[in-house]
């Protein structure tokens, strides 16, 4: 019979009602409540970073290859669709998938109202799976069609769509400047919204052969290429693969670049989650050292009886070990229900809205790391654990004869 445990169940089935029990009781909602904390925080923060991330690489890829050039307006150079980094992609390692877009500014005009926007053409290579959370209403333009001047469909985002009071279905001219100006008149068949303010008031997506018609470029012809990786977190790494295939003419932007101010305040935010694990830790750590010495202030006469009777210091604290580790049993159960239960209610009927001009997204997004899940348990179990081997020192010093003696 293992004996620290057989006292440890007699402990821990102290009298309902009593000091001991309440004090037990706390103790294991300190750490549920922590764990829970820390588990809906880092789903979050995991939502949230991915929302926006996911949101940004819809007009700004991991990496972007142009023309080098010193022009700082929206007239690209024309970029050669037969370069062995086109061509060849897939033999750069990290990259996942390249496409081939090109821009052109114009001015969409309705009877009462005109916004500038910037016309992001793409082809048959360009991957819509990032619009299906930010499609709206209507569907995607048909583009890359091999022989005529362009599809005039077009997608607007839902900022530009209020702005100029249309709908999917409605036809409004789009103006290029020009000597002369020429105009197309466009059809939009989708309405999206990221909630990047700087990307709702200025994109809009057509056919990447329209553009090609009316910078009088070839179909071999385009403003650059927009590459994804296979891992963002190798993104430096794959740039420098990248870059080892670019031509020397050619020019690569990383995204982390592009949008710096979203990335560092992303950056913060991880600063900021480091901050909280760090005082739920101390707060829960500290909880359980006072649950654990005011159970061995309750039992000073029990340490006493069995250090007459013969226990050791170590079997009197791995007793008392036991004790807390069992709360901590209770704590972990209690914290991943209740955590997991609220991400997943979250998740499911989006309980909690937010403000999409000031957050970016409408509602407090939701992702699952079942990785970082099972970290926050172990590293709960080992921490308290360790915590508690360290407050049971405490026994060592405690005298059999002033024990047995000792009043609560």
């Amino acid at each position: 019979m293992n004996v620290p445990v057989f006292l440890a169940r007699k402990v821990r089935h102290a009298p309902k009602g009593s000091f001991s029990a309440t004090v037990t009781r706390v103790g294991i909602a300190s750490i549920a409540l922590g764990l829970a904390i820390l588990i809906i925080a880092f789903a979050v923060l995991f939502g949230y970073k991915r929302t926006i991330e996911q949101k940004i690489f819809l007009f700004g890829a991991h990496l972007q290859v142009s023309k080098f050039t010193n022009n700082a307006s929206y007239e690209e150079t024309a970029l050669s669709l037969k370069t062995t980094l086109y061509r060849d992609s897939t033999r750069v390692p990290g990259v996942r998938h390249i496409q081939a877009v090109a821009l052109k500014a114009g001015i969409l005009k309705t009877p009462e109202e005109l916004t500038g926007v910037i016309l992001k053409g793409v082809g048959k290579d360009y991957d819509w799976n990032l619009f299906k959370e930010s499609l709206v209403a209507g569907t995607v333009p048909v583009v890359g069609a091999d022989t005529g001047s362009g599809s005039t469909q077009l997608l607007l985002s839902q900022l530009m769509a209020n702005q100029l009071n249309v709908k999917v279905g409605d036809a409004v001219p789009l103006y290029f400047l020009g000597n002369p100006p020429r105009a197309r008149k466009m059809t939009v068949v989708g309405i999206y919204e990221t909630g990047l303010e700087e990307v709702d008031k200025t994109i809009a997506l057509g056919d990447i052969r329209l553009v090609q018609k009316l910078n009088r470029w070839g179909p071999d012809s385009v403003g650059s290429y927009e590459i994804y990786v296979n891992d963002f977190n190798q993104l430096t790494l794959a740039a420098n693969n990248v870059f080892q295939a670019m031509a020397p003419d050619m020019r690569l932007t990383r995204v982390t670049d592009q949008y710096r101010p979203l990335f560092d305040w992303m950056l913060l935010l991880d600063r900021n989650m480091i901050i909280l694990l760090t005082l739920i830790t101390f707060v829960a750590s500290f909880n359980m050292v006072s649950v654990l010495l005011v159970l061995m202030m309750e039992r000073t006469p029990m340490i006493g009886l069995l250090k007459a009777l013969g226990g050791n210091n170590a079997l009197i604290r791995r007793m008392f070990v036991f004790v807390g580790l069992n709360m901590v049993g209770w704590g972990l159960l209690i914290g991943n229900l209740v955590g997991i239960g609220l991400c997943f209610a979250q998740e499911r009927f989006k309980l909690i809205p937010l403000d999409p001009k000031n957050y970016f997204v409408s509602y407090v997004p939701i992702a699952w790391d079942w990785e970082t899940i099972l970290a926050l348990n172990g590293a709960t179990i080992i921490l308290i654990g360790l915590v508690l081997w360290l407050s049971t020192i405490l026994i060592n010093r405690i005298q059999p004869v002033k024990a047995l003696a000792f009043k609560k």
